[in-house]
């Protein structure tokens, strides 16, 4: 192996560990928590060692926010494939999404601590834009399927986003730590008749 390869190396190493480490205060501390400095702690380096890495603590959050929106698709992707109507579909991804914030919630917390993310933030993130994309198009579907295809999908996109995370939030938020079932039967009223307003 050569210099280069060595450096190249050495510094994906660094990078993982300065994640890893931040994910282990996380889990234990919370995201508020969360400082260069007690990464540094963590894995033995001085501060100006992680900002070679990473500008800013906001470029390490950004990182778990793009990794937690990659796990976010991937869970409405399966759901989304396990149904061939379009309208099963948009049922199934809401189940996907609920099932992905309780079992992920330290980053759905992140992801969506802030609400809903801006478009312009969407746009520049792939990772956003991709779980974005898969959504829309899925509303599109059932729009064109159903009476009334004048229906705006940009709007319906973000109705359906603000059903979904204000049903997990109010959960999320509640005194006890296990997910109500009564929840669960909310969300499936709230997406179908999400679903009966679309198909008309």
């Amino acid at each position: 192996m050569g210099i280069i390869e060595r450096r190249q190396r050495q510094k994906t190493e660094v990078r993982t560990s300065i994640l890893q480490a931040a994910w282990e205060v996380v889990l234990t501390e919370g995201w508020q928590a969360l400082s260069i400095r007690k990464i540094a702690d963590a894995i033995e380096y001085s501060a100006p060692v992680i900002y070679t890495h990473f500008e800013s603590k906001d470029a390490i959050l950004h990182e778990f926010t793009k990794e937690g929106f990659r796990l976010l698709t991937e869970a409405i992707t399966q759901q989304r494939d396990s149904q061939t109507d379009a309208s099963r579909q948009l049922e199934a991804m809401a189940e996907g999404y609920w099932n992905f914030a309780f079992a992920h919630k330290e980053y759905y917390q992140l992801m969506f601590g802030l609400g809903i993310p801006a478009c312009e933030q969407v746009k520049r993130t792939v990772e956003m834009k991709e779980f974005a994309d898969i959504v829309h198009a899925v509303i599109q579907e059932v729009i064109r399927a159903g009476s009334q295809p004048s229906i705006d999908a940009f709007l319906k996109y973000h109705t359906y986003l603000s059903i979904l995370h204000g049903l997990v939030s109010i959960q999320m938020t509640g005194l006890n730590e296990t997910v109500n079932p009564w929840s669960k039967l909310v969300l499936k009223d709230a997406v179908n008749g999400f679903i009966k307003a679309l198909d008309g």
